[in-house]
C-alpha cells in the first residue's frame, strides 16, 4: 500500500488519508490470508524534510479505533533520514504480535522496500 493505492486489492489494509500531520494504518488481522505471516509498517517523507524535522512518530496499535491503545510507543530518536521502518505486526501460530522499530533509512523508501523483496521500477 502506498499514498497512491491506500487500500489492499482485499480492503484487510488502509491507509485513510486523515491530513498534513496524521495518518493511520487499519488492518483487519483476522481477515488476512493463512499465508499472510507479517505486515511491514513504514513512512516516507515527500521532498526535504527529514524525520527528525516532523519530530516523535507515535505509534498506536489496538483491537480498533475505538478502543483503549493495547500499546502506545514513540519514536523520537531520527536523524538525517526521509525514510523510516516503523513497525511490524507479525503472525506467531494464530496470535499476532507487534514489534516496534524505529529504523531510518538513508536509501528512500526504494532502498526499504527492495530489502523486503519488492520490485521498484526506476
Amino acid at each position: 500500500m502506498f499514498y497512491g493505492a491506500p487500500e489492499s486489492p482485499d480492503g484487510t489494509l488502509r491507509l485513510p488519508a486523515d491530513g498534513p500531520t496524521e495518518q493511520t494504518i487499519t488492518a483487519d488481522l483476522t481477515a488476512l490470508a493463512p499465508s499472510v505471516r507479517k505486515v511491514v509498517i513504514a513512512a516516507a517523507l515527500d521532498g526535504a524534510p527529514t524525520v527528525d524535522e516532523v519530530g516523535a512518530i507515535q505509534v498506536t496499535a489496538g483491537r480498533d479505533n475505538s478502543a483503549r491503545p493495547l500499546a502506545q510507543p514513540a519514536l523520537d530518536a531520527a536523524t538525517t533520514q526521509r525514510t523510516m521502518l516503523l513497525a511490524e505486526r507479525c503472525r506467531r501460530g494464530p496470535v499476532w504480535r507487534l514489534r516496534v522499530i524505529g529504523q531510518g533509512y538513508d536509501d528512500g523508501l526504494d532502498g526499504l522496500v527492495r530489502g523486503y523483496g519488492v520490485d521498484v521500477e526506476e
